[in-house]
């Protein structure tokens, strides 16, 4: 089942264990228990014994078919974690930490948060629905399966949705990760540990609020935890003066970008590896890391007072030098029926969500390299993809477009502006757009959309108070400096030409130096 590389880095891995580990898998006789059963198979003899296996050609009611558990002994405790699908690909990890974490293996958790993951009342029943091919799902999956090693009221199951296709269709799953909590929805999307875990305690929020509010000014506070935010802080910490970032979520949309091939002197990556690369390189240094944490508003600071950046929680940061790095979102078509069709249908990952349009109809809006990319992946899933371009043509690179003209099942349609997306109540069923050659209104039949136009700067909460062009960006100059004295921008909120990691990175490096510089002239003696 796995090759030789891979059978030796896990044998590596399986060497941790220090608590007996047991597999016990339900299957029958189809191609995918086959597989089930020698991957699981393949665990059990490089464990050396630390885990074994138990099979059953009968599964209980309810217990997905093919599917294995991961647990202690029975003395030991029952197994809080489900496999319903074969974890490879993205979730090969999500697989080898739940062994390394069952087998006794400390994660790599604060123990305060570890402390109130054990200390949650009550009874959980977690189900996440995924895709093999989506970069965001392993976060949610390894997060609730630790949660089920350290709380025995918690269980979790992983189930793929290209695996258990009926099931998705009649639960009308059509964004993963979906996570149902006692069989009711709890959240969509990527999610960490600590935003679970805080979505679970109603009374963290303002616990945060209070240590938040109890913190000395920073000397530079990065507001943003993506390229440029994570460039800032160390450049900033490396003066040695007090850095502390306040980040929605560190990693930014890098955790959103599955393949990487432009980042100079690394032939390859994927998003939420450099976006763990990179949080682990910022703590390396004394950083003070403010997770989960949204900015709301800037008060530029008056006659030598610190800045202060007001957060959602309610809390409150004061800093001699502030860095927004907030980043970008993606755009909306801000048409009729796009957000109550939102994960119904409309969608905005093609990785993600592809494998559950398997034979289906879909649309992708826009015809840069994004659009063009997603409709090339997706022509290898779905029945058939109509590419819908606002301009007369297509802007992607050429190379994209002569790949993207080859597929059978592809339809382009240029000068065409969406005006409707149209469902049954439940799911998209279609949309509308504008021939605007001709004008005529046009209406295509199809079960999902994914939306791939571009991006809009996170910077909505400026509005007022730093200087922003007339897309939203914070206006900068050379140095990153805004228009309020001692505030910086970097990165894609901001009007430097060019979204690119590399890019960002730089001017956040950039930011940081022209505040270092700016702290030593406000802080000269006269």
């Amino acid at each position: 089942m796995l090759d030789n590389t891979l059978k030796t880095q896990l044998k590596a891995y399986l060497e941790r264990i220090v608590q007996p580990v047991t597999l016990s898998a339900s299957l029958d006789d189809g191609d995918k228990s086959r597989e089930m059963r020698g991957l699981l198979e393949d665990i059990a003899a490089l464990s050396g014994g630390r885990v074994t296996l138990e099979t059953a050609s009968a599964a209980a009611a309810g217990v997905h078919v093919p599917s294995f558990t991961v647990g202690r002994t029975a003395a030991a405790g029952s197994a809080g974690i489900r496999f319903a699908g074969i974890p490879l690909g993205h979730e090969f990890t999500s697989l080898v930490l739940a062994l390394l974490q069952t087998g006794g293996h400390p994660p790599k958790v604060a123990p305060e948060l570890i402390e109130q993951i054990r200390a949650l009342p009550g009874e959980y029943r977690f189900q996440t629905y995924i895709s093999l091919s989506c970069q965001n799902c392993p976060d949610v999956v390894q997060a609730l399966n630790l949660m089920a090693v350290l709380n025995p009221r918690v269980t979790h199951e992983m189930i793929d949705g290209a695996l258990f296709q009926d099931e998705v269709e009649r639960l009308s799953i059509m964004a993963v990760p979906t996570v149902l909590l006692n069989g009711e929805t709890f959240g969509q999307g990527r999610m960490s540990l600590e935003e679970i875990v805080a979505k679970l305690d109603s009374g963290a929020g303002a616990r945060a609020a209070d240590r938040l509010n109890a913190k000395e000014p920073f000397d530079v506070l990065v507001v943003g935890g993506g390229p440029a935010g994570a460039a800032a802080a160390i450049y900033a910490a490396r003066k040695g003066i007090r850095t502390g970032v306040a980040a929605e979520r560190f990693g930014g949309q890098v955790l959103d970008t599955l393949g990487i091939e432009n980042f100079i002197s690394v032939k390859e990556t994927e998003g939420p590896k450099l976006a763990a690369a990179l949080e682990e390189h910022v703590r390396s240094y004394e950083v003070d890391i403010m997770n989960l944490q949204r900015a709301t508003k800037l008060v530029p600071g008056a006659d030598g007072a610190p800045a202060e950046v007001e957060l959602a929680s309610g809390a409150r940061l004061k800093a001699k030098t502030v860095i927004l790095a907030t980043g970008a979102r993606w755009r909306d078509m801000n048409v009729p029926g796009e957000q109550e069709y939102r994960t119904k249908g409309v969608t905005y990952c093609p990785h993600c969500d592809g494998p559950l349009f398997k034979g289906k109809r879909v649309a992708v809006i826009g015809g840069g390299n994004s659009g063009v990319e997603a409709a090339i992946d997706l022509a290898g899933i779905v029945a058939h993809v109509t590419l819908l371009e606002f301009a007369p043509e297509l802007k992607a690179d050429a190379v994209l477009q002569r790949k993207l003209h080859s597929l059978p099942n592809v339809t382009v349609i240029v000068q065409a502006q969406t005006t409707e997306v149209t469902g049954d109540g439940q799911k998209v069923n279609g949309l509308r757009y504008t021939d605007r050659a001709s004008g005529e209104a046009k209406r295509i039949e199809l079960e999902g959309i994914f939306v791939q136009i571009g991006l809009l700067p996170n910077t909505d909460w400026l509005r007022g108070t730093v200087e922003l062009s007339r897309f939203g960006e914070i206006i900068v100059d050379a140095k990153g400096q805004t228009s309020v004295p001692g505030v910086y921008g970097a990165g894609d909120c901001t009007t430097v030409p060019y979204k690119q990691i590399v890019i960002a990175m730089g001017q956040g490096s950039t930011a940081a130096l022209a505040a270092f510089d700016h702290l030593i002239r406000t802080s000269a003696p006269a």
